[in-house]
């Protein structure tokens, strides 16, 4: 399968706004075209769309991540493939390309948060070479 990546742009809006909600993230066309524009503007992110076809098939955002208590690492923020596509490499397309950004920015630890019931996911970043390094629960406060 021929899969070609590129970097995201505001037109993607309706693709991403579809694959995100095949894993329930719900957010509107112009709430998506917003994000993506707050994310292209800013250095410290990378977001790349896959395309098989010249159709969005799969995306992936990461972020440098800054910490008080930690050297700075990258994290992927998210990571959708269209469930017609999964399997099939797209996935581990986009994670290489985001493991050639982090050379670039001269970062050398990659890490992804995955909700603890996407028992599939787990397996798919197990077999890309990431290993589990803790369990963690997330608080939130609506303000």
């Amino acid at each position: 399968m021929d899969i070609r990546v590129r970097k995201i742009r505001k037109k993607d809006a309706e693709a991403i706004s579809l694959l995100s909600d095949q894993l329930g993230y719900v957010l509107s066309f112009v709430e998506t075209v917003l994000q993506i524009k707050k994310l292209v503007d800013s250095g410290d992110n990378c977001v790349l769309v896959a395309l098989h076809d010249e159709k969005i098939v799969g995306w992936i955002y990461a972020f440098k991540a800054l910490r008080l208590e930690t050297k700075t690492f990258i994290e992927i923020g998210g990571l959708v493939i269209d469930k017609n596509y999964r399997g099939k490499g797209v996935g581990k397309i986009l994670v290489s390309k985001i493991k050639e950004w982090c050379i670039e920015q001269k970062i050398s630890s990659l890490r992804v948060r995955c909700n603890t019931k996407r028992k599939e996911a787990h397996q798919f970043y197990f077999k890309n070479g990431f290993s589990e390094t803790k369990e963690q629960k997330v608080f939130e406060l609506k303000i």
